[in-house]
């Protein structure tokens, strides 16, 4: 054997023996498990290969343990399906994963990321993918250009936490985005994000249908109106009603909340609120600049934020545009129901309802023998004019001057079968409010109508009001009948 092998021999032998000792008398200190936990922090020599949980809208994949990166393999499909854009509304949404908005994927800052993307062979169109987390070029719309029926993959590494957007980037683009192909994908930092109860997935979107918002049937895209940025719907999570209803986000008091929110466009800004709450932190632009006790955040179009906000009382909390006709009137509203116990320190409820009567006021220069009429009705014109003023301080926004409603988003009161079908089953919707689906002249809603703080007196005479307009049925309703119908009718 060589001399130098023979020291080389010894160098190894002299080194074993060493590390042996060290071993031995870590053993004496440190307890097997402990060894274990601190090498569960430390990166493998190869990284592990692991498939990205990928959630449809609200739900979000489980936060990222691991304290190392990995090689995270995402396989996302493009499919071209006809879904629900509002109740009676059909379209053909271009999507990533079958949904709008398209998965969340959730990945942790240095992971390294092997990306396929597969076009269905119904599709009628290539698409591809850019994600803005990505480095290089197109975000990867350069390297996964995909016709139908084939399959693309490439290689990036997440440099930058945050929470980005993804999007389809193959011409025309504007059209691609606008038919619902868009996304959002988190780059957790290797920290991770600080623990929270609950989190959810809302995506913004504005589209672009030939018929006006309401018009059923399946609608074809208008490019017109995507031209000239005036959409047909301004919707969260693909559909009018998508967070409504059945299908509003819930969580408990004492929860901490945390909403992912993404704005695909194409053309408008949001202006993203939750009313009743302020969010104790936006992180702004998706980036790790964090802002605090934020009322409403924009969030740009190809853009996103990350809201945070502790849930102190229980309620119903309508998350709107605040470009607050998109709201009521193109769809961009949704529901958080949170349940609990109140506080009335915190919130107290109303605690008093009564006329308002200004010093000099016309109410309060009545003769006193007339006062009465101000609040008690003596017969039925007396019950109409009363009807009259309650129905404009407390129905006309949305219901509208004429009972006309607002189609997709509130009934109409203007010969309305639901109304005319039941009197005092319509006295119960005043009197507890009613949430979930209802048919009126043939249209379905699903709106929130909220209780009212009227006593019997007006009840009889806002209801007595809208029975004898817009050619309904006519006839009085008393204050007794309304006494009866609130016992049987607890919506």
């Amino acid at each position: 054997m060589k001399r130098s092998t023979i020291s080389r021999a010894l160098q190894y032998a002299a080194l074993a023996i060493y590390s042996a000792g060290i071993l031995s008398s870590c053993s004496s200190q440190t307890t097997q498990a402990e060894i274990a936990e601190k090498n569960a922090d430390v990166a493998p020599k190869e990284l592990p290969v692991i498939e990205a949980e990928l959630t449809d809208a609200p739900n979000v994949p489980a936060p990222i343990t691991r304290k190392h990166a990995a090689k995270v393999v995402v396989k996302l499909e493009v499919t071209e399906v006809v879904k629900k854009m509002a109740d009676g509304v059909d379209y053909t949404f271009w999507t990533f994963g079958g949904s709008v908005p398209g998965k969340f994927i959730r990945i942790r800052q240095n992971d390294e990321v092997e990306f396929h993307l597969m076009n269905h062979p119904d599709s009628k169109n290539p698409h591809n993918i850019d994600l803005h987390a990505v480095t290089g070029p197109g975000g990867g719309a350069a390297s996964t250009f995909t016709a139908p029926g084939q399959e693309t993959v490439f290689n990036f590494k997440a440099l930058n936490p945050g929470l980005y957007v993804y999007h389809c980037a193959t011409a025309p683009v504007g059209m691609h985005i606008a038919n619902g192909m868009y996304g959002l994908i988190l780059v957790e930092p290797e920290e991770g994000l600080p623990k929270v109860d609950k989190e959810f997935y809302v995506m913004q979107g504005d589209f672009y249908t030939k018929g006006d918002f309401g018009t059923p049937g399946l609608q074809p895209f208008d490019m017109q109106k995507a031209l000239d940025e005036n959409p047909s719907y301004v919707v969260f999570n693909g559909s009018v009603g998508a967070l409504t209803g059945d299908n509003a986000l819930t969580a408990k008091v004492g929860d901490n909340v945390r909403m992912f929110v993404g704005n695909g466009g194409p053309n408008l800004i949001s202006s993203f609120h939750v009313i009743g709450e302020i969010f104790d932190k936006v992180y702004a632009e998706g980036g790790t600049t964090v802002n605090e006790h934020i009322q409403t955040t924009l969030v740009p179009a190809g853009g996103a934020a990350i809201t945070e906000f502790k849930a102190d009382v229980p309620g119903t909390y309508v998350l709107v545009d605040h470009s607050i006709f998109r709201a009521f009137n193109k769809g961009a509203l949704g529901m958080l129901k949170v349940e609990g116990n109140e506080d009335k320190n915190i919130y107290s409820g109303q605690l008093v309802q009564k006329i308002y009567q200004p010093e000099g006021s016309t109410v309060q220069e009545m003769p006193q023998s007339k006062a009465p009429a101000a609040a008690f009705a003596s017969n039925k014109e007396m019950r109409l004019e009363l009807g009259k003023t309650l129905y404009a301080q407390n129905c006309q926004a949305c219901h509208q001057a004429e009972g006309q409603g607002i189609k997709g988003a509130f009934p109409p009161l203007a010969k309305s079968d639901y109304l005319n079908a039941d009197v005092n089953r319509a006295i119960g919707v005043v009197a507890h409010g009613l949430e979930g689906q209802i048919k009126v002249n043939g249209e379905l809603y699903n709106s929130t109508m909220p209780k009212l703080k009227l006593t019997d007196e007006e009840i009889a005479n806002v209801m007595t009001y809208v029975m004898n307009n817009w050619s309904n049925k006519g006839g009085e309703v008393t204050p007794d009948q309304v006494k009866k119908a609130k016992t049987t009718y607890k919506h």
